[in-house]
């Protein structure tokens, strides 16, 4: 099985994902961004991250000591959000960035991404090339051609400073709750918003090291809707353990997904004459009404697989200025290669005081479909694309919707699971298409 999912290497962290992996990825990560001229005549340069787990401390050290020991100088920043390291990569000229995160896993596991010069990840051609090097022979640099390690103190700031400097209006008066999911978006989204113009209460924005993604975060949203409710805030904020996703909460409680917040930035990018070929790039997990929206305004949906990488690829491919995903990784090639939560939210948030709308009356330009998800845990993922009888199972569904909604069974890149969806105007009938295909996963998929 590839080390390598959809974004990144993940696992348990000290069982799957150890300092021993660490070191060893670190290193062939270096010699094949080497060899493929990264580092071309010049001593390379790279910065390393983490977000707020524990485990962090020493698959940080485990990074660093790999990187070091093949002859590159590493800038540590310590705990900052994924998409912070994308920026720092490019502005600095780093020839890499490594990022120590499981984005909205839970506390015990971990996760390694790698980031090419310019800030962008990893081309999944050259992660292969990562894997296979794993473990080899090679001559260790000695004396001055050893790497050394700074810290970079300024990161933050000049992050923050990024930010703020895509925003064209003071967000004043904009009453706002940030949950911070106990993660890398505790070190600067309060601060960033607050810079911004509005009044900020934070939520779940102190990370001890074991509390990150723990009932809170954008997979957790509760908390985040009653503070809202409670406080009277014009808008609610969710982010995940590394800050890369944006999910949204009204003033009345409702959910805003990143559907919808697509929905809402693709429409004012047009009216602004800011959407490339009036297209905006989905995944095959947008919903139905996303996709009815955007053509009622004339707007074209690419779809791509899932992963905001797959995303990015399309957007470059095309020059589009846009995309998504219903997680909640929005991508604005404007400013950034990749999903960045404190971006989007401040994006969205603009929006609202440039309208002089509510969030809530924004995204009723976008009527959802019912959408059931059902993760089926603990089945052989990789047996999904093989089943006959699945297929057949799908093809069954797909004639009961008749047209009016859609199935999409897939499994995990970053987990041990599939991932059963269904659509349909009728909830009931979504939930019950959903039920039967997962039961049947469950049993023609056992490990």
């Amino acid at each position: 099985m590839a080390l390598f999912g959809t974004d990144g290497v993940r696992g348990v962290a000290n069982v799957d994902l150890t300092a021993e992996l660490a070191v060893d990825l670190a290193i062939a990560a270096a010699h094949v961004l080497g060899e493929i001229g990264a580092f071309a005549g010049h001593r390379p340069k790279a910065i390393v991250a983490q977000d707020s787990r524990a485990s962090g401390d020493f698959l940080e050290s485990a990074v660093v000591a790999g990187l070091t020991s093949a002859g590159v100088d590493v800038y540590r920043v310590g705990v900052l959000p994924t998409p912070a390291v994308a920026f720092l990569v490019k502005e600095s000229n780093a020839d890499l960035g490594v990022m120590i995160s499981a984005s909205h896993n839970p506390m015990p596991d971990n996760g390694i991404k790698f980031f090419a010069k310019g800030g962008d990840k990893l081309a999944d051609q050259v992660e292969a090339q990562i894997e296979a090097r794993l473990g080899e022979s090679w001559n260790r640099p000695t004396g001055l051609d050893v790497g050394r390690i700074f810290f970079d103190e300024s990161a933050k700031k000049r992050y923050i400073e990024h930010l703020l400097s895509t925003m064209s209006t003071k967000l004043t008066g904009l009453k706002v709750v940030v949950d911070c999911a106990n993660g890398a978006a505790s070190t600067v989204a309060p601060s960033a918003y607050e810079q911004a113009g509005a009044v900020v209460t934070a939520i779940s924005a102190t990370p001890t090291g074991w509390n990150i993604n723990e009932n809170c975060g954008s997979t957790h949203l509760d908390n985040l809707i009653n503070e809202v409710k409670k406080s009277g805030a014009d808008i609610g904020i969710a982010h995940d353990g590394d800050a890369d996703r944006c999910l949204m909460v009204a003033k009345n409680g409702e959910i805003i997904d990143g559907d919808q917040i697509l929905n809402i930035l693709a429409t004012a990018y047009l009216a602004e004459g800011k959407l490339n070929k009036q297209t905006v790039v989905g995944t095959v997990m947008s919903n139905l009404g996303f996709i009815k929206s955007m053509q009622a305004a004339d707007i074209k949906v690419e779809k791509t697989a899932v992963g905001d990488r797959y995303v990015l690829e399309k957007m470059l491919e095309n020059d589009y200025t846009l995309g998504g995903e219903q997680s909640g990784h929005i991508i604005m090639r404007q400013f950034s290669n990749t999903g960045d939560g404190l971006l989007t939210a401040l994006q969205v948030m603009q929006v609202v005081v440039k309208s002089k709308k509510s969030l809530q009356e924004l995204a009723s330009a976008m009527q959802k479909y019912p959408q059931i998800l059902i993760n089926v845990k603990d089945v052989a993922k990789e047996k999904l694309a093989a089943s006959a009888k699945i297929k057949d199972a799908i093809l069954e569904s797909e004639k009961e919707l008749a047209g009016s909604g859609r199935v999409l069974l897939r499994a995990s890149g970053t987990e041990s699971l599939v991932r059963v969806m269904v659509e349909a105007n009728d909830l009931e009938l979504a939930q019950k298409v959903a039920d039967s295909l997962a039961q049947l996963v469950r049993s023609e998929l056992k490990q």
